[in-house]
């Protein structure tokens, strides 16, 4: 991973270029708690060998895993850094595209970038909260 950080006087912003091998979303929740960001928003593109998706499923409050095991383009990967009590946590959505131009999509649970994944990620506010919704079961933000 390469990594650089750039400051103004409202935000920081990590520009991380991710590296053939590294582990989506584990290299990312890294980087953020190196640098001490707590709250961000998240955007990238590239490509992955391999990913995990998930949708999430109301009647099991769980996500319903979807194996992507090919090679893709990462043509939107969305989300944001936020704390839920004191644990920085990451929630990432993707589209990805296939060979054949087809997409699938959804939460990111894993991946394992190649050939790159060039990630921006943009400091908000001084802090965002999640906090569990008692209905669904996730940590949901709480600005």
């Amino acid at each position: 991973m390469r990594l650089r950080e750039i400051e103004d006087q409202r935000r920081r912003t990590l520009v991380v270029a991710c590296d053939k091998g590294d582990r989506v979303p584990d290299v990312l929740l890294d980087a953020v708690r190196e640098h001490g960001i707590r709250a961000a928003q998240v955007t990238a593109v590239g490509g992955l060998r391999r990913a995990e998706l998930g949708y999430f499923d109301r009647g099991r409050h769980d996500y319903l895993r979807i194996p992507v095991d090919e090679q893709v383009e990462v043509l939107s990967l969305l989300g944001d850094v936020a704390q839920a009590g004191d644990e920085t946590q990451l929630h990432l959505h993707a589209v990805l595209g296939r060979r054949d131009g087809s997409t699938v999509g959804g939460h990111l649970l894993g991946g394992e970038v190649w050939p790159t994944l060039e990630v921006i990620v943009t400091e908000v506010g001084p802090e965002l909260a999640k906090r569990v919704d008692r209905e669904t079961g996730l940590a949901l933000l709480s600005p």
